[in-house]
């Protein structure tokens, strides 16, 4: 196998890989910041409650398990590129499509829809950076995709800022469909990485027997798997919940106006931006048991500067603040995912943990919703706080994950 060292350049193929990932990353990112956006107005233009608005968040993170099981095994059989080049038009198609809708059902249909597309994005994507960056450091390549898809999440909150107040909700999402152009220039001209294609040779050119149950075929890897998932849990849960609400928090508490709140909302995302390439780093040097625990436990922190805030300047940095650790370490499950299972399910892997995570901790925007009747934002707060700390034990207990650096999955 071709193995690129860390000291030469990069190849023609190894920059279209990394574009091609930063760019589908983007497009998934801008379009969940879309429908942060967008929750207030939903609210008021269609006469829903919070948790109606919420709920179409989850919706498209059951849409997302469902394409990431399909899509992971599809990539793992059949290639990464070929389903990396088209589960992009498919959720974008149906972001573009929430432009003719008028009630919540049909929101909840399009966005299940966008969700089973954006669902096959992460597993082949960073298996494409593992495979095609083989002697490198992953850490640091993966947070730079995962850093480029933020960029998606900044241009949406600019663009909410400019659109919302002049045209309403459903024009935003036909914003949705720019980065379409983009990604096909982008990802026409990307190959298969040599270890899929070495892999594939295995088996005489026909597609492999891939299957979902070979990430629990021993005790020590199904715990492996289940930890790495409520990692997951814990990292979306604090992400959606606060980046969907967050907007709403600084209308209601600091009375601002959505113009102000989304251009307040890039200094978030700049935080996260910052947080995640800072983290590839640190994953590569220090290794993600300490990487990890370092992130997870500042975060626990840090949320509560967000209820406390009772000013624009305090709100600003403290959600920036939050947003580095709370978010910070999203870039480094793909890198040890990708190290931790060997080729011939690596997509599968990827996918399948990120989606299940994604299920359960995309619920928060929905479960926010609901606890903010009740309950206060300090109190919300806590319990963010509590499950990083869950997060962190459960970490600890993975007993593969040290051996990140030394690849042994071949």
């Amino acid at each position: 196998m071709e193995i690129v060292k860390e000291s030469k350049g990069f190849s023609t193929n190894q920059k279209r890989t990394l574009a091609s990932t930063s760019t589908g990353f983007a497009l998934e990112n801008m379009d969940s910041m879309f429908l942060s956006f967008a929750l207030s107005s939903m609210i008021l233009t269609l006469h829903i409650s919070p948790a109606a608005a919420g709920l179409t968040s989850s919706i498209t993170n059951i849409g997302k398990f469902v394409g990431a099981l399909l899509f992971g095994i599809l990539a793992d059989k059949f290639g990464r590129v070929k389903v990396f080049s088209y589960t992009i038009f498919l959720f974008a198609i149906a972001t573009g499509l929430l432009f003719f809708v008028h009630n919540i059902y049909e929101i909840y249909a399009l966005r299940f829809i966008a969700g089973i597309g954006a669902g096959g994005e992460f597993g082949a994507g960073v298996a494409l950076i593992a495979e095609n960056f083989r002697g490198h450091k992953i850490g640091k390549l993966v947070s730079w995709a995962a850093t480029g898809g933020q960029l998606g999440a900044i241009v949406a909150a600019v663009i909410a800022a400019i659109i919302l107040p002049l045209y309403g909700w459903n024009t935003l999402f036909l914003f949705g469909l720019i980065p379409v152009i983009l990604a096909f220039f982008i990802r026409r001209h990307l190959k298969e990485s040599p270890a899929f294609e070495e892999e594939k040779a295995k088996h005489d050119n026909q597609a492999p027997k891939v299957s979902v149950l070979e990430l629990f075929k021993t005790p020590a890897i199904a715990w492996q798997t289940f930890g790495l998932m409520v990692m997951i849990v814990v990292e979306k849960a604090g992400y959606y919940g606060i980046m969907s609400w967050l907007p709403t928090i600084m209308q209601k508490q600091l009375h601002t106006s959505i113009s102000k709140s989304s251009l307040w909302m890039v200094v978030t995302i700049i935080g996260i931006c910052v947080g995640m390439a800072t983290f590839g780093y640190i994953l590569d040097w220090l290794g993600p048991r300490l990487a990890f625990g370092l992130y997870m436990i500042v975060a626990a922190v840090s949320i509560y500067g967000i209820a406390i805030a009772h000013s624009p300047i305090t709100l600003l940095l403290s959600s920036a603040f939050a947003g580095f650790f709370a978010s910070g370490f999203y870039g480094g499950f793909g890198a040890v995912i990708s190290r931790l299972y060997p080729t011939r399910i690596r997509s599968t892997a990827n996918n399948t943990i990120m989606a299940c995570g994604q299920l359960i901790g995309g619920l928060s925007p929905f479960v926010m919703g609901f606890l903010m009747v009740k309950y206060s934002l300090f109190e919300i707060m806590m319990m963010l706080s509590s499950m990083y700390i869950v997060a962190v034990l459960v970490m600890l207990s993975i007993r593969n994950i040290g051996k990140f650096n030394k690849e042994y999955a071949k």
